[in-house]
């Protein structure tokens, strides 16, 4: 097959922290598909792959590999996939998405793997073991292969099943817990209860695989983000997992929680007070190892990460310097964050020619449109990345 010719399929998303892995999809969309925070797998329907269809897909992306490094080699460079080849490849408009994505995995040199979609653990033990082991014998070099899964799902798995699932290649799991707090479960459909949750979270630990648990800061709204924040750092701290990752909520027009926004049964939170139940949940997370991390765009504090239980204080001394700002310089933040210049709150000191810009900026539009107008500039922009 000729270089332009070689195409594997690939799902719609995947972690932040796997961009640069490889991306192979074992089953289409999600199972579940019924959460009202989701704006993915919507309108599409679920579907398991045959094991033969994934493991030609795995040939084709070995086959990739192989030519990418060959194009090196045939530029002088070895088989070391430097910025001349990628530039090159990238440059083509010739070779197909998936062929770019392998091309840029041997770049980043990351030797891992996400297996796409949403819930690839609902397989059949046998034949996810059987794609696993080919995955590892077309691929020797990868040392971590991690997938999404749904905890009633796992729960449903034997721990004989996890354990061969584990010794096959699968290093980590992650799960979309996004809250312990058993009447918003109910409420966003999640189909899962706090108790299911540290059910599952137990069970992929005792299998020895890494867990990676996402919580959702604001899914609770103004109405139950107390409860929220306690039941679900509660539920962690009986997991004790590996990471919990933060990945804020958001309600663009297409997700279905937002027809509940606009009855007026769901009031979102303020970036204010959002700070405050990141500042409780972290609070209350006791008697754990996890590492915290907010590695995602739409968070409103990217430097909020580290190690429990020594890095504690530090974490909440990201939401205490928010909450200290003046009214000024929140919204500065809230804007510059936003709209991905800012990282950290340092970065209002730390970048005064930034600063000045996005101070006239807000004044403009505050000028022009009052509060309301600054608010859904700021909420327009954060929309983009879902």
């Amino acid at each position: 097959m000729k270089s332009n010719e070689l195409n594997f399929e690939q799902g719609p998303i995947r972690p932040p922290n796997e961009a640069q892995s490889l991306l192979l999809r074992f089953t289409r969309n999600c199972p579940w598909n019924h959460c009202l925070f989701c704006p993915v797998y919507k309108r599409r329907e679920f579907s398991l792959r045959s094991v033969d269809e994934i493991k030609q897909d795995i040939r084709t992306a070995r086959a990739v590999a192989d030519d990418v490094l060959a194009s090196a080699q045939a530029m002088g460079f070895g088989e070391t996939v430097n910025d001349q080849v990628i530039g090159r490849i990238l440059g083509d408009h010739q070779y197909s998405n998936s062929y770019r994505s392998v091309a840029l995995w041997l770049y980043h040199g990351t030797n891992a793997c996400f297996l796409q979609d949403a819930d690839n653990l609902i397989m059949k033990t046998d034949n996810l073991v059987t794609v696993l082991k080919f995955l590892r014998s077309q691929f020797p070099q990868i040392d971590r292969v991690t997938t999404y899964s749904r905890s009633k799902t796992i729960t449903r798995k034997s721990a004989e099943s996890l354990k061969q699932i584990r010794l096959a290649g699968l290093n980590r799991i992650h799960i979309g817990l996004e809250t312990g707090y058993d009447p918003l479960l109910k409420l966003m459909k999640k189909g899962v209860t706090g108790e299911g949750h540290v059910r599952a979270g137990r069970k992929v630990l005792d299998a020895g695989i890494e867990l990676s648990e996402y919580v959702m800061p604001g899914l609770g709204g103004q109405e139950m983000w107390s409860e929220h924040a306690k039941a679900t750092a509660d539920v962690l701290n009986q997991i004790n997992p590996h990471f919990i990752r933060l990945r804020s909520l958001r309600v663009p027009r297409r997700v279905p929680l937002y027809e509940k926004l606009q009855q007026g049964a769901f009031t979102i939170q303020t970036d204010d007070m959002l700070a405050e139940e990141i500042d409780l949940f972290i609070s209350s997370l006791d008697n754990i190892t996890s590492t915290v991390t907010s590695d995602h765009i739409m968070n409103l504090f990217e430097d909020l990460s580290g190690k429990m239980p020594q890095d504690k204080a530090k974490m909440l001394e990201v939401t205490h310097k928010y909450r200290e700002l003046s009214d000024t310089d929140r919204l500065i933040y809230r804007a510059g964050r936003r709209g991905g210049a800012y990282r950290s709150t340092d970065d209002l000191k730390n970048d005064p020619s930034t600063y000045r810009k996005i101070k006239q900026l807000v004044e403009n539009t505050y000028a022009q449109e009052g509060d309301a107008g600054v608010d859904r500039f700021i909420t327009e922009m954060a929309d983009r990345y879902i």
